[in-house]
C-alpha cells in the first residue's frame, strides 16, 4: 500500500494492517496434530483411524469435562473416589451400543457402592437422556462428549473419519489410576465384560 493511502485510512486500520503484515511474515508454527493409530480398531472388517494421545494401564486417567443428561457440566474426576468403570461407544442408538449399556446397567450392581459405570458418546444429551427413558437405564450415568470433545482426544479413540468415540472400556481405581483397558478390535462387536469386572473386583479389594 503506498503512502498515500495509507495517510487517508483511520489509525485503527492502519494498526491492524501493521500487525497483519508482522504476524503474516513471523508466525510462529502451527502445532502438529493428535497422534494418529491406524489398525488399532476395525469397523466391519474395515481398519478405521483412532486419533487423540493414547492413555496405557498405570498411567493417571485424563480429566475431561462432558455433559449429563440435564445439560449440566460434569468431570471425571468428580468421581474420584469410587472406582470406575468407563465405557465409551460409538451412539446408544445402535444395536451392539444398545446391548453393552443395558449389560453395564444391570452388572454394575454386582459391585456394590463402591462402583459407578460411565458411559460416554458424541450422542446429544436429549437423545441419551431419552433414550435411558425408554430403557429403564439407572445404573448408568451417560454422558455427552459432543461439546469439549474431551474424552476422544485425551483417550485417543475419536474416530477420524466420523468424529464418533470408538468402543472401548477402562476401570479406573480410587486414586485415578487406569488399572484395564480394551479397545474393542472390531467396533461391531462387544466388550469383555467379564474383564471389565474382574478389574473393578481387583480395584475395589485394594
Amino acid at each position: 500500500m503506498d503512502r498515500s493511502r495509507l495517510a487517508q485510512l483511520p489509525a485503527v486500520l492502519i494498526a491492524a494492517t501493521l500487525a497483519a503484515a508482522v504476524s503474516g511474515c513471523c508466525a510462529t508454527p502451527a502445532a502438529p496434530s493428535s497422534p494418529e493409530r491406524a489398525g488399532l480398531v476395525t469397523q466391519r472388517g474395515t481398519p478405521i483411524v483412532l486419533v487423540g494421545m493414547p492413555v496405557a494401564v498405570g498411567d493417571e486417567a485424563p480429566d475431561f469435562a462432558v455433559v449429563a443428561n440435564d445439560m449440566s457440566e460434569k468431570r471425571l474426576s468428580d468421581w474420584r473416589g469410587s472406582v470406575v468403570i468407563l465405557s465409551t461407544i460409538p451412539s446408544v442408538d445402535t444395536p451392539v451400543c444398545d446391548r453393552e449399556t443395558r449389560t453395564f446397567n444391570e452388572r454394575i450392581a454386582e459391585l456394590g457402592e463402591g462402583a459407578v459405570c460411565l458411559t460416554v458418546s458424541r450422542d446429544l444429551p436429549f437423545a441419551q437422556k431419552r433414550w435411558c427413558g425408554a430403557n429403564g437405564i439407572e445404573r448408568v450415568v451417560t454422558l455427552s462428549d459432543h461439546r469439549h470433545l474431551e474424552v476422544g482426544a485425551r483417550y485417543g479413540l475419536a474416530i477420524q473419519s466420523t468424529g464418533l468415540l470408538a468402543r472401548a472400556v477402562f476401570v479406573i481405581d480410587r486414586d485415578g489410576v487406569v488399572r484395564h483397558q480394551e479397545i474393542v478390535a472390531e467396533l461391531a462387536t462387544e466388550p469383555d465384560y467379564e474383564a471389565a469386572l474382574a478389574a473393578a473386583r481387583a480395584a475395589l479389594a485394594g
